[in-house]
């Protein structure tokens, strides 16, 4: 239970810290916000709690495959927001599109055979 606990703490402490960073420099936030530190994260902790590299190298492999259609997010909200849309609505259709570009990711790869 302290291991989870620490995980937490870890892991929302970068969280707190990206989003310090990104008040005191949009351009700087941004830059340490597209650092993989989530997938890094958790490619130490499953490291940590298992030791598997195979496991490890898949956790890799599907994250790679699931950021591609994270992407347009971060064009679609500015975008939005820009357009006059509210902040919460531009976050939601930007999410929406996201988990329907998500669904699609997943039927493409089972289509090419490629099995996460």
């Amino acid at each position: 239970m302290l291991q989870f606990i620490v995980k937490c703490v870890v892991s929302g402490i970068l969280v707190a810290v990206v989003a310090e960073v990104a008040k005191r420099s949009p351009m700087f936030g941004a830059l340490v916000a597209s650092l993989p530190l989530v997938s890094l994260l958790a490619f130490l902790w499953l490291w940590h709690d298992t030791a598997d590299k195979e496991q490890v190298a898949a956790l890799a492999q599907g994250t790679f495959w699931f950021v591609l259609p994270s992407l347009p997010l971060f064009l679609v909200l500015p975008a939005l927001l820009r357009a006059g849309v509210g902040f919460w609505p531009g976050l939601g259709a930007a999410c929406a599109l996201t988990v329907v570009l998500y669904l699609i990711m997943a039927w493409v790869l089972e289509r090419l055979g490629i099995s996460l």
